[in-house]
């Protein structure tokens, strides 16, 4: 656990990062999370949080990484929240695989509702192979993320016109 630990000199490195944050600079926090790696818990973990607020499409990518290759399963579940919280399409990649392998049932979790949270009803078939995860909670969540986006499916359908309107209401 003592890696996990902060040490006095990373406390500037939070104060950088919260700096980074009021000033919305995204590469800071896409410099950092692509040298995460032996980086406290709480530095990797905050920064991950931080991005839900200020995060674009840049940053997907980055937290994509993050999803799939940080250590700890609370920074990876971390990840898939903020990824549905933006809402990007192109996350559902990363989200669909963590779903089905992360060896976490947190991170596969949050992965789902995290796919629920972006709408994508493309990504249907994935949440159904979900739904059998051995985990209760996992395959709840997968469960309520296939009945929400065939709801949206159908209503995408019955108004083509509105088609492109009809996104998710809330970010579960």
């Amino acid at each position: 656990m003592g890696d996990l630990r902060m040490r006095e000199s990373d406390y500037a490195t939070l104060a950088k990062l919260e700096e980074a944050f009021e000033r919305k600079d995204l590469s800071h926090f896409i410099s950092l999370l692509g040298s995460s790696k032996g980086l406290p818990l709480l530095l990797r973990v905050h920064a991950v949080c931080m991005l839900e607020h200020i995060g674009d499409e840049t940053i997907v990518p980055a937290l994509c990484r993050v999803l799939k290759d940080d250590p700890s399963p609370l920074t990876r579940h971390e990840a898939a929240f903020t990824l549905g919280q933006l809402g990007y399409r192109t996350a559902a990649p990363a989200l669909v695989e963590a779903m089905l392998n992360d060896e976490s049932p947190i991170v596969r979790h949050e992965s789902a509702v995290a796919l629920s949270s972006i709408g994508d009803d493309a990504v249907l078939p994935e949440l159904e192979k979900g739904i059998h995860d051995k985990d209760e909670d996992v395959s709840n969540s997968a469960l309520i993320a296939f009945e929400y986006l065939s709801y949206l499916e159908r209503k995408r359908k019955s108004s083509p016109i509105n088609a492109a309107t009809v996104k998710p209401k809330i970010r579960l």
